[in-house]
């Protein structure tokens, strides 16, 4: 069981001359209107410090904050691996199963709250997915946070992915490009998927060792979409086994059935290097992969 959370929110333009439960429910889509209006009616939502109406005629710049009560999170391995620590970064090793940031029920069994008791006030720079093992870098100070971010925008920051594919790939190296964007989801504001109208995003594969019916790949991403490489290898035809959501297409293929926190596949985060944010020289991380990924022929 948890502390609870308060959910601080300025409302903008969108909102003005809404009714509250009107708004929480549409802006919040996880939680029905009707328990939306118990919330309020119990005073746990505030705005302007104060306890609401559901009715409430909403104005543009009020603050709306919801006191979420405790509850008891879903279970996740609560351990973490300190990989590199310098005076402005910390890399550490996050486990498959662990969320990087708070979301979907999950607020202390996370990484950020894990790495935020042995190193406060540090800032995670990227995330990896829940189900997704290897390394996560975090600023410990707001210069470096500045300059790793730069370092983001102009392309200098380079990670290396290993992965179990499902089938045999024609090539021993490949490219997917196709765009990553927002589609309609039942019950919730969209997910991630291929979509032509999307952003760009690039995904690099390489074959590192051919197996029976599977292929261990080394993977390079030079954009950061969510859930890109699990979107571009089924996008490829060659999903990630174990993958529980994305199919052909990179898109949903089980509506209702499974959610894109939903772990199972292999992927690790294996190699990370950028140029250091105060001093410029290139720094390496490295995180060893889980045995499955390891390669059978003494390939680490």
């Amino acid at each position: 069981m948890n502390h609870g959370f308060e959910y601080e929110e300025r409302l903008g333009d969108g909102a003005a001359g809404l009714r509250l439960v009107d708004y929480l429910s549409g802006r919040y889509r996880h939680s029905t209107r009707d328990l939306w209006r118990q919330r309020i009616e119990s005073g746990l939502v505030l705005v302007e410090g104060r306890t609401a109406d559901p009715e409430t005629l909403l104005q543009a710049g009020w603050e709306v904050v919801w006191k979420r009560p405790p509850w008891r999170e879903p279970a996740a391995p609560l351990c973490f691996a300190v990989l590199h620590r310098d005076d402005d970064l910390v890399a550490v090793a996050k486990p498959a199963g662990l969320p990087t940031m708070p979301g979907g029920g999950y607020l202390e069994h996370t990484l950020l709250a894990l790495v935020s008791r042995y190193d406060p006030g540090a800032h995670p720079l990227h995330r990896l997915d829940r189900g997704t093992s290897g390394i996560v870098l975090f600023a410990r100070t707001a210069r470096a946070r500045s300059g790793a971010v730069a370092s983001w925008r102009a392309g200098t920051v380079r990670r290396i992915y290993r992965g179990l594919i499902c089938g045999s790939p024609a090539h021993e190296a490949f490219v997917i490009d196709r765009p990553i964007g927002r589609i309609a989801w039942p019950g919730g504001d969209g997910i991630s998927a291929c979509d032509p109208a999307g952003k760009p995003a690039r995904t690099e594969v390489r074959v590192l060792e051919r197996r029976d019916g599977t292929t261990l790949v080394g993977i390079t991403i030079a954009t950061g979409r969510p859930h890109q490489i699990r979107i571009h290898l089924a996008a490829a035809g060659h999903p990630l086994v174990g993958e529980p959501l994305y199919g052909p297409g990179g898109r949903p293929d089980r509506p209702g059935r499974a959610r894109p926190g939903d772990g199972g596949y292999l992927l690790h985060a294996g190699d990370l290097s950028l140029p250091h944010p105060l001093d410029g020289r290139r720094i390496s991380i490295s995180c060893t992969p889980p045995p499955p990924l390891r390669g059978r022929s003494g390939l680490q």
